[in-house]
């Protein structure tokens, strides 16, 4: 593990919300177990709890227990896991062990596994996937680079993980895992 995530890793340990690069954006995260940082996180996003949150993770093994593969044709199981590691966002269905404050109002969880290198070392650092959810205020534009953080922001967060987005120009594409619908492109 680089020394410089780890304070990263220390602070989402211990509860703390962190901001670090992803594939397009720079992105929030936090212990998707621990109820209190997210609502803390969405607190400090100012988005409702209903809209679900994805998790993000360095691999499938990392989803183990989340996600309901038995639910998903077979064909469909095999589309998604196709598409790891890599920019591709998919609503699974979602097991008992999915808290309601990451699904929110859906029977589904919005799931990635990475192959950005900062995102695959923080989260095998972290022993554990992380929510992703942009950096930014809802409604307002994420940021690309880490000078665009809004200051503001920044004074409520517990680390930030120095590095670059990807090369993706807008955050991923989220897809229905049982349709292939695009639901955000």
């Amino acid at each position: 593990m680089s020394t410089d995530l780890a304070p990263a890793i220390a602070a989402l340990r211990s509860g703390g919300i962190i901001a670090y690069p992803t594939e397009a954006v720079w992105g929030l995260g936090c212990d998707p177990f621990d109820e209190s940082a997210v609502l803390r996180l969405l607190s400090i996003k100012q988005r409702p709890v209903d809209k679900g949150l994805i998790l993000i993770a360095a691999g499938t093994d990392q989803l183990d227990g989340l996600l309901d593969w038995s639910a998903l044709p077979d064909a469909c199981r095999k589309a998604v896991l196709a598409s790891w590691p890599g920019p591709h966002t998919w609503i699974v269905p979602a097991t008992a062990g999915v808290p309601r404050w990451i699904t929110g109002s859906h029977a589904g969880v919005a799931v990635r596994v990475s192959a950005h290198p900062t995102v695959v070392e923080l989260c095998r650092g972290f022993g554990r996937p992380l929510v992703s959810t942009s950096a930014n205020l809802s409604g307002q534009p994420p940021a690309r680079r880490s000078e665009q953080l809004d200051p503001a922001l920044l004074t409520q967060l517990d680390a930030v993980v120095a590095g670059e987005t990807g090369n993706l120009q807008s955050p991923t594409t989220i897809r229905d895992a049982r349709t292939g619908d695009v639901l955000r492109g």
